[in-house]
């Protein structure tokens, strides 16, 4: 083999190298990808503090017990409420049922109890009164309390205005005592200070 061979076997594997590292070289510069960063992977069901879980969570108020709402409710704004259940029920005496049976001296009658009213299959297997606790929580929700409920009212979403409306429907008929709201613990006895101890002089 002569040098002129040689030369084009050298040639062409240091073509080979010049190509193969120019390749790479081109890669790194369009494909230019940054060191990871360890704290940056987000472990599943962890929040961090101050993230979307933390934020939600202290924006989301807590809802007060029924007898605080109702203790402070306004039998005034509650008859006003009382306009949206008007529209399907009777509020006065011997009034009869609508569309729905009537409402008044609903507070603390038993479930489906209303005369001359075609309950569906579900509010007749519910069973139980309509006490302050029931009436708030379906008046909140009525298919989602009763699950097939022939009731198609969205409901009131607001505690408070749900308060209000209870709060005027027993003044028809009903006039039940509100529960009492419940009285708050005592605060913890303050520790006795310790005293210091006594110290002898030195004889």
């Amino acid at each position: 083999m002569d040098s002129f061979e040689l030369n084009k076997i050298a040639g062409a594997v240091l073509f080979s190298v010049l190509v193969v590292l120019g390749v790479k070289n081109l890669a790194d510069y369009l494909y230019h990808v940054e060191p990871a960063n360890p704290k940056a992977f987000i472990v599943e069901g962890v929040a961090a503090a101050g993230g979307e879980a933390g934020a939600a969570a202290e924006a989301a108020p807590v809802e007060e017990p029924l007898p605080v709402l109702l203790a402070k409710a306004d039998k005034a704004k509650g008859e006003a409420q009382s306009k949206k259940c008007q529209a399907c029920h009777n509020l006065q005496e011997g009034a009869g049922a609508k569309i729905g049976p009537d409402l008044y001296a609903v507070v603390d009658r038993p479930v489906a109890s209303a005369a001359g009213f075609a309950y569906s299959e579900a509010m007749k297997k519910k069973g139980g009164k309509w006490t302050f606790e029931e009436l708030f929580h379906f008046v909140k929700d009525p298919r989602g309390y009763v699950s097939g409920t022939a009731m198609t009212f969205a409901g009131i979403k607001d505690p408070q205005q749900r308060a209000d409306l209870l709060v005027y429907l027993n003044t028809l008929g009903s006039n039940q005592p509100l529960p009492a709201p419940e009285a708050a613990p005592a605060a913890a006895a303050k520790p006795a200070e310790a005293k210091p101890a006594e110290t002898k002089p030195a004889k």
